[in-house]
C-alpha cells in the first residue's frame, strides 16, 4: 500500500483554495449601469437623466438646480470604476456613502469639475465641512478636457483615494466618513448649461 504524501495533499489543497477564492473575488465586480435604462438607479430633483446609445447622460434641465441618480443599494466599503466624458460646463461629482432628501444629499463627493477647476478627484463634504481635500493643482494635467477620463474611487473604512486616468489624485482617512452609510450617486451641478456622459460604470465589494 503506497503512503500518502500530506504535503502534496496539502499544496494541491491550498492551490485549489486560492484558485476558489480568485474566483468568488473576480464574482464581486459588479456593473451598476447595464447600459440599455436606469435599472437600480433612482432619479432625485427635476434635471435629467436618460440613456442613449448605451451610454448613461446626464443634463440641466429648465429648473437648473441641482440633481442627482443614486444606486437603490447601499455600498460601504469598495473599488469603484468608471469613465466620465465632460460637455459644456461639466460640473458634477460621484458621492459615496450618501442619502437624499429631495435634492439635499449628506455624504461626500469625489469632485468632477471642468479641468480649469483643478479640482476633479479632491473630497467635499456637502452641507456639512466642505472641502476636506483638493489635489495638487499640478495633477490638473491628467485630466482630458473633451475626452473620456477614468476615475477609480476606493473607500475603505475610514480612508477614501481617488485616482484619474491611473494617476492618485487624492487619499483621505477620515473619522467621519468611515462612519457613513448610504448610496453611490452621481450629481449634476446647479447653474445650466452642463451634460456629462458617463460608462463602464463597475463596482467591486470589499470585506472588512
Amino acid at each position: 500500500m503506497k503512503q500518502i504524501n500530506f504535503k502534496a495533499v496539502l499544496l494541491i489543497a491550498l492551490i485549489a483554495g486560492f484558485g476558489l477564492t480568485t474566483e468568488v473575488n473576480a464574482q464581486k465586480k459588479v456593473k451598476l449601469f447595464n447600459g440599455k435604462d436606469l435599472t437600480g438607479w433612482t432619479i432625485y430633483g427635476t434635471e435629467k437623466w436618460y440613456v442613449k446609445d448605451g451610454l448613461l447622460i446626464c443634463e440641466s434641465g429648465p429648473d437648473k438646480e441641482y440633481g442627482y441618480l443614486a444606486t437603490d443599494k447601499h455600498y460601504k466599503n469598495f473599488i469603484l470604476d468608471l469613465d466620465f466624458k465632460q460637455e459644456a460646463d461639466g460640473n458634477s461629482g460621484v458621492f459615496i456613502r450618501s442619502t437624499i432628501e429631495g435634492t439635499k444629499i449628506t455624504g461626500w463627493q469625489v469632485e468632477v469639475a471642468p479641468k480649469k477647476n483643478k479640482t476633479t478627484g479632491g473630497i467635499y463634504e456637502s452641507y456639512g465641512r466642505g472641502w476636506l481635500i483638493k489635489p495638487d493643482p499640478e495633477k490638473a494635467k491628467y485630466h482630458k478636457e473633451g475626452e473620456w477620463n477614468h476615475m477609480r474611487i476606493k473607500v475603505d473604512g475610514d480612508e477614501v483615494t481617488s485616482w484619474l486616468n491611473g494617476h492618485k489624485m487624492v487619499s483621505l482617512k477620515d473619522e467621519k466618513i468611515g462612519k457613513g452609510e448610504g448610496s453611490i450617486a452621481l450629481q449634476i451641478h446647479s447653474g445650466g448649461g452642463i451634460k456629462i456622459q458617463w460608462k463602464n460604470i463597475e463596482l467591486k465589494e470589499l470585506k472588512k
